[in-house]
């Protein structure tokens, strides 16, 4: 007979793709090294969602950012895991009921890279060039400083849309920094844009973590490795999307930074073709980081013009 199986101290859920596999590898270690607990006793328990398998087209014409979490949200329900690991900017800022968002990890560079055979940097690609990106708002912004590009869509993991480029198949494309920084492969960069010129999505950077709201074990457990600053820039970050009602059908960006005892918060949203862009800053105490965030929202609400965000 075989000997009777340990049962896991915690389980993990997560996608399946390598950046994912890597934020759920990450946070295991960080849990097991907090509390003593071998590794193996973390079970990561990795679950295909609705948005891994839509490649042929846009997320915003699918059904927006719960397509990555539906499958993870529901086996956290059922009790199949006990907490989701999840990329921050994919993370719908309404979570079903009985779940919450325990926190984040310590955040990595939040910054969009540049990646391109034809260019060093998006103001010198071609007249017409083509950019691949799922992004509305990398495409908003791209067409912001640069109207003449050509969009398309690039869909797939890391990998796949750097092949795209290496290949010929587009000009150019933008990913997360962080992503490229996690997967070893920061040195395809070709350069990397600015957040004064290019803000990020709400969240970039960030591992979200979340887990049912009862759950006492888990949410004491993942107290150890939760990172504070973080969680205030992206409390007022998320505030700021909630109002906008964003989703994948809005390009909104926006990015938070926490210093001495200050949060600042840079938001924009911008016309789908990039023609128009509406730009905030907020700023005040960290214990104010989820007014901030409203109080940005609501003052661009107030400078939107009517059909803005159709």
């Amino acid at each position: 007979m075989n000997p009777p199986t340990e049962t896991p101290w915690l389980r993990i859920g997560t996608r399946g793709s390598p950046l994912a596999l890597y934020q759920a590898h990450e946070t295991r270690r960080l849990l097991a090294a907090a509390h003593g607990v071998p590794e193996a006793r973390i079970e990561i328990v990795i679950i295909k969602t609705t948005g891994d398998m839509i490649q042929d087209r846009a997320l915003s014409e699918s059904g927006g950012k719960g397509l990555f979490t539906r499958e993870l949200d529901a086996a956290q329900l059922a009790g199949d895991i006990d907490l989701a690991v999840h990329s921050s900017k994919d993370l719908p800022t309404l979570l079903p009921d009985g779940l919450i968002v325990a926190g984040f990890l310590p955040r990595e560079d939040p910054r969009d890279a540049f990646i391109s055979t034809k260019a060093t940097r998006l103001r010198e690609l071609p007249h017409g060039a083509t950019l691949g990106t799922a992004s509305l708002r990398r495409g908003a912004m791209a067409l912001r400083l640069r109207p003449d590009l050509r969009l398309t869509l690039l869909r797939g993991n890391v990998e796949t849309r750097l092949r795209k480029v290496e290949g010929g198949e587009i000009d150019a494309t933008m990913l997360a920094l962080a992503g490229l920084k996690r997967l070893g492969l920061a040195d395809r960069a070709t350069s990397i844009l600015d957040t004064d010129e290019f803000l990020p999505a709400v969240g970039q950077g960030a591992i979200a973590i979340t887990t049912r709201d009862d759950d006492h074990k888990t949410l004491v457990a993942l107290g150890a490795i939760l990172h504070g600053a973080t969680g205030l820039a992206l409390t007022a970050e998320r505030a700021f999307l909630t109002v906008l009602d964003g989703s994948c059908r809005t390009p909104i960006g926006g990015h938070a930074t926490v210093a001495d005892g200050r949060l600042e918060l840079r938001g924009v949203v911008l016309r789908k073709d990039g023609s128009e862009a509406l730009d905030i800053v907020e700023s005040g105490p960290v214990a104010d980081a989820q007014k901030i965030g409203v109080r940005a929202g609501r003052a661009l609400l107030e400078r939107m013009p009517s059909g803005f965000l159709a």
